[in-house]
């Protein structure tokens, strides 16, 4: 069991077209021995999708991990006083909320659980799933990479045709991203 005593604050934004993906790594990590508590954005919280509502998905996510919800900035703060966590995944990360991250902007129930983390001298790892990853979003990752104690899951271009700056996260990279950023290092290669 990889993660065995792992504490993860697990973070997710409105990317919800990679809801469905996301559910099955957290029951993973779980199985492996981590335990998980869900870190839910102000727009997963109340915004209801054609991927489905808010109170399903919150649902799913209060059975599989077994957690109370963080679902607000005053709840996400002792996350740092408290030392509750050894790393913080954000999964999805929205470009909006990277952008956040990179500028130390501290606005929302995600950044004050990535800021409170970071407090700690603790890893963050970010899988990222945005639009414009390779043309606003662009600096931003580059900021981050350079970063101490923030990791990226490695990513690539979701559909180059159609979409040619979106960028997404290989999600099956989670578990080992995160066994990396716990000694400190990156995982290679970071495009994929």
């Amino acid at each position: 069991m990889r993660l065995k005593n792992i504490k993860i604050g697990f973070a997710i934004t409105g990317s919800f077209c990679t809801f469905s993906e996301i559910l099955p790594i957290i029951q993973q990590m779980i199985d492996e021995g981590a335990e998980v508590f869900p870190v839910i954005s102000e727009k997963v919280d109340s915004t209801d999708t054609r991927f489905g509502t808010s109170a399903d998905f919150k649902m799913k996510l209060k059975s599989i991990t077994e957690k109370k919800l963080i679902a607000s900035i005053v709840d996400a703060e002792p996350i740092g006083p408290k030392s509750l966590f050894d790393v913080v995944i954000v999964a999805p990360c929205t470009g909006n909320t990277l952008a956040k991250i990179a500028n130390g902007i501290t606005d929302s129930t995600v950044t004050m659980a990535c800021k409170a983390q970071l407090r700690n001298q603790k890893p963050i790892v970010l899988a990222i799933s945005t639009n414009d990853g390779l043309s606003a979003n662009a600096e931003n990752i580059g900021v981050v990479l350079n970063r101490k104690n923030v990791y990226m899951v490695p990513f690539g271009q979701d559909d180059p045709l159609n979409k040619q700056t979106s960028l997404v996260a290989d999600y099956t990279r989670i578990i080992p991203t995160i066994l990396a950023a716990m000694e400190g290092k990156q995982i290679e290669p970071l495009l994929v």
